[in-house]
């Protein structure tokens, strides 16, 4: 008896998914490298890459890229199945279901830059959340909401208007 062998066919796809999961990655390190006056204050220089995909190639792309950055970050960073782990991986869903719904919105009205603040805002909103749920049960934690949403809209809107530029270069 063979043991039987499975093959995997790679595309072209796969490629280009990796590549931009890499750069993901790589601006996600970057991201935990720069100090922070307040835990889970970040740029998420990694959603610069996720909006980048979803305006070039749909939404399921940029849930792949989003996804994988998430669990190969986490493995690097070397907190994976801990707290910020979670926390991560439940704002990425939160804001992959975001931008799930607001890429259907007008495009003469939203764009890159509304895409980035909703999802940011979505991001932070789903930390919270667990946060309370699971990590402190406690209504308190909701007082950090004003500091964070505003972080959220500042940073989405720096992320949003470079993807915006990216993608005009990239025409």
């Amino acid at each position: 008896m063979t043991p039987s062998t499975i093959k995997l066919t790679i595309t072209p796809e796969d490629h280009r998914i990796a590549r931009l999961t890499a750069a993901a990655i790589g601006l996600s390190l970057l991201d935990a490298a720069i100090p922070s006056p307040l835990p889970g204050v970040k740029p998420g220089l990694a959603n610069i890459v996720t909006l980048f995909v979803l305006a070039r190639f749909g939404w399921q792309a940029a849930a792949w890229v989003t996804v994988l950055r998430v669990f190969a970050g986490s493995l690097l960073l070397g907190n994976f199945l801990a707290p910020g782990f979670f926390l991560a991986l439940c704002g990425a869903i939160a804001s992959l279901a975001t931008l799930a719904l607001v890429r259907h919105l007008p495009a003469r009205w939203f764009g890159p830059v509304s895409w980035s603040i909703l999802a940011a805002i979505a991001h932070i909103g789903g930390q919270l959340l667990l946060a309370r749920l699971w990590l402190i049960p406690h209504d308190g934690v909701f007082l950090l909401t004003p500091i964070f949403g505003a972080t959220a809209l500042f940073f989405g809107t720096i992320n949003g208007l470079i993807v915006a530029k990216l993608l005009h270069e990239h025409r």
